[in-house]
């Protein structure tokens, strides 16, 4: 047996997310309800989910350690599962994504399927096996599902990608374009990893508020509420133990993503949290490279629900 998959019967938690657990009194809890909830393999409901879906985002470490995360799409059934044990992504190498250094065979990757029009998600970890350019599998290590909460239901639906794209704009600070289309988000996709007993956890996850629920300072320095969740604390776990982080933020309308990766902080204890309506902490990212790729995603998403 993988001594990975041996290692979810007894505890999937690493130090950072046991810290933050037993900070806020649930650490005896989710030792109690971890191992029954994440599994080492995709149950039924979760191999007939992700062939339904439009996209999927994806969290990757490139070779300098800095984390990424990106979207790749296709046609419902571009996503499947051969077996309990294996998620088939049949998507392209695209270059001018910063994430696909991350996506090189044996290399650690987190994953989340979402469907935004009835906010179900799934998430899963593991590892890339590659032999081809048409495509990759994941070998998982961890699989579950995620509360929706913060979620805004809207419809999305897969394009036939153009012939050509711009060049992505790479920078190490926001221009004002990154700016606006912070200022109007109301979700972001965070990666994030952990380094445990030798091994890399990679995880991506979801973040949603109200349009500007980021903040962005004159420096470029971007805060993000953390809300009352299921308490896994898998994103700030990591953030404690590892503390970089890489995001993505898609243009609904357009199809353009927003990429960057950076150095974090957790703020657990402070004033400032009470100004985030509804907050529990925040957590900050300085930006270290900045990636804008015009027409990225051949998708479009419509308006979310009231």
């Amino acid at each position: 047996m993988n001594p990975r998959r041996a290692a979810v019967d007894t505890s999937p938690w690493h130090r950072g997310e046991i810290a933050l657990q037993t900070r806020v009194g649930s650490a005896d809890r989710m030792a109690e309800i971890g191992p029954r909830v994440i599994r080492d393999r995709l149950v039924e409901q979760h191999a007939l989910f992700y062939p339904l879906l439009p996209f999927v985002v994806l969290g990757t470490v490139d070779p300098g350690g800095a984390p990424w995360a990106t979207l790749r799409a296709g046609p419902p059934g571009f996503l499947q599962a051969p077996d309990p044990f294996h998620l088939r992504v049949e998507a392209a190498s695209e270059p001018d994504d910063p994430a696909e250094a991350g996506l090189t065979d044996g290399a650690a990757v987190g994953l989340l399927g979402i469907e935004l029009a009835t906010r179900r998600r799934n998430r899963l970890n593991g590892t890339v096996e590659r032999d081809d350019e048409a495509g990759f599998t994941l070998a998982v290590e961890q699989s579950f599902g995620n509360c929706p909460r913060y979620i805004r239901p809207r419809p999305s639906e897969f394009l036939s990608p153009p012939e050509s794209r711009p060049a992505p704009a790479v920078s190490d600070r926001l221009d004002g374009r990154a700016r606006a289309l912070l200022a109007a988000a109301d979700t972001l996709f965070v990666a994030s990893y952990a380094e445990s007993e030798g091994h890399r956890q990679v995880d991506v996850s979801h973040r949603g508020g109200p349009a500007g629920f980021v903040r962005v300072a004159a420096d470029g320095t971007l805060t993000v509420p953390d809300y009352a969740g299921n308490r896994f604390f898998n994103t700030l776990g990591n953030l404690l133990a590892q503390p970089r982080a890489g995001i993505a933020i898609p243009d609904v309308a357009t199809g353009d993503l927003l990429q960057i990766t950076g150095r974090t902080e957790l703020v657990l204890d402070s004033p400032e949290i009470a100004t985030f309506a509804g907050a529990e902490r925040l957590w900050r990212l300085m930006p270290e490279r900045v990636v804008f790729r015009s027409a990225a995603l051949p998708l479009r998403f419509g308006p979310a629900a009231a």
